[in-house]
């Protein structure tokens, strides 16, 4: 809506709303200094009302003079005019329908810039906090542990079990046959194998990754010697890339998400290089605050179609979180396992295992909590030189210790052997029972402990 159009529109309204019931046309002055005919019971025969017997017949309403006249479309009350004493004609200020106009301009731009899910005008729309993550507080402030005398403790006896784990002092080369859990020198690399090692196993995210080797190859020569060549693909169909990881399983679904991430990542690199070529105020910080050899490096990568995330070093660790968490299929334990592996943040990724056993060592709320608000309470809770080697232990003692793995009970074997953090521990959640058990007979049991079908 114009301004002309809106204070035509409202005087109009004003006009109808006028309790006068002159015989005459009266008329209304436009800001503009225009004359326009207002609604009458004159002779004019263009606005004159309909013969009776075709008007709907409505119930009469006596008006209640508390009740404030509202504008269509919910935007606010209407102004009410009252006509002057002695007077059967009643004029609007022109002041007074600019005054109107002013407000049903404003309502009507402010609607349509800050309709919700929709972006204001002139600024991107920023996934920040999709996850609902609490950096730097614990979603349960009133929960007290772990304390860092816990922490140590545990770390300390699964330590003795598991031997000691220290952080690396670099990053190793990376395999061309293991995925691992993202600790390569590569942002992109460590996202998208740290992705395929998801909802799987270790040796079936290999086989996921050692495809996509097999069929699209490394690059030999340029920037990123030695890199998967994650240009082609991107470029690929996502039929070739399908096949290329259906070995590893989920192939429908992480195939789609890594051709999305990896047009993103193009995009994205695409555009950091135009503004260091072309010059921005509205430059991110991280790029106005880099050294020339580290933009020459940024502007090489793009021109040679060589995907990086590189530049997240560079970041806070809240916000290479917040980059991270943004692409498809990036949730926050799989951020947190490329900040503490690749970018070597200490993070403290929360995956089922950790989630399992913190609950029964009760360091969360068992009841409240979800692998997503752990991750939060614990982060704050955790020592930051523990981290790394508790997240460690903890997946390696999920998977071997008979005590603490998924499903287990006094059935499992090994069981006799005991645990190292036994008498910390509160079990809870699906038990194998003893032979001859009330609840779940063993002989109903397959060896993993789920159910036999009959």
């Amino acid at each position: 809506m114009t301004r002309s159009a809106t204070a035509q529109e409202a005087a109009l309204l004003a006009a109808q709303l006028q309790p006068s019931k002159a015989s005459h046309v009266d008329t209304l002055q436009h800001p503009t200094g225009k004359v326009t005919p207002a609604v009458s019971d004159g002779p004019n025969k263009s606005l004159s009302s309909p013969p009776a017997s075709k008007r709907r017949k409505t119930t009469a309403r006596a008006a209640n003079p508390s009740e404030v006249p509202e504008l269509p479309h919910n935007l606010g009350p209407a102004f009410t005019l009252s006509p002057r004493k002695n007077d059967r004609k009643a004029y609007i200020k022109s002041e007074k329908i600019e005054e109107l106009a002013s407000t049903l301009q404003n309502t009507v731009d402010r609607v349509r810039t800050t309709t919700p899910g929709t972006p204001e005008k002139g600024k991107k729309s920023k996934k920040t906090n999709q996850y609902s993550l609490t950096p730097g507080t614990t979603p349960f402030p009133d929960w007290t542990r772990p304390t860092p005398e816990e922490c140590e403790e545990v770390n300390r006896l699964l330590s003795t079990v598991h031997g000691e784990i220290v952080a690396p002092t670099t990053i190793p080369e990376p395999s061309l046959t293991v995925t691992g859990c993202g600790e390569v020198p590569s942002v992109l690399d460590a996202l998208i194998r740290t992705l395929l090692s998801g909802a799987t196993s270790g040796n079936n995210s290999a086989m996921a990754f050692n495809g996509l080797v097999q069929k699209f190859g490394i690059l030999e020569e340029g920037i990123g010697k030695g890199s998967v060549n994650w240009e082609a693909i991107r470029q690929a169909s996502l039929k070739d890339v399908f096949e290329a990881i259906k070995r590893g399983g989920l192939a429908d679904v992480k195939s789609k998400k890594i051709k999305a991430i990896l047009d993103m990542v193009y995009q994205e690199n695409q555009e950091r290089r135009d503004v260091l070529v072309k010059g921005s105020l509205e430059a991110p910080p991280d790029l106005l605050q880099k050294p020339d050899s580290g933009k020459q490096y940024e502007i090489a990568c793009a021109d040679q179609n060589f995907l990086s995330l590189n530049h997240l070093h560079s970041l806070a660790t809240e916000d290479a979180m917040g980059e991270l968490i943004k692409y498809p299929g990036i949730g926050p334990k799989t951020a947190a396992c490329v900040l503490l592996f690749c970018l070597q943040r200490p993070c403290f990724a929360v995956d089922t295992h950790i989630f399992r056993i913190c609950k029964w060592l009760n360091w969360v709320p068992p009841d409240k909590a979800t692998e997503i608000t752990a991750f939060s309470h614990l982060e704050v809770r955790i020592p930051n030189h523990l981290k790394y080697s508790l997240h460690q232990l903890f997946i390696r003692h999920g998977k071997s210790c008979p005590r603490c793995r998924a499903i287990t009970g006094q059935s499992s074997a090994g069981w006799e052997k005991g645990c190292v953090i036994d008498h910390l521990v509160t079990r809870t959640g699906k038990r194998k029972e003893r032979p001859g058990g009330t609840d779940f007979p063993q002989d109903a049991r397959s060896p993993n402990g789920r159910k036999r079908r009959p």
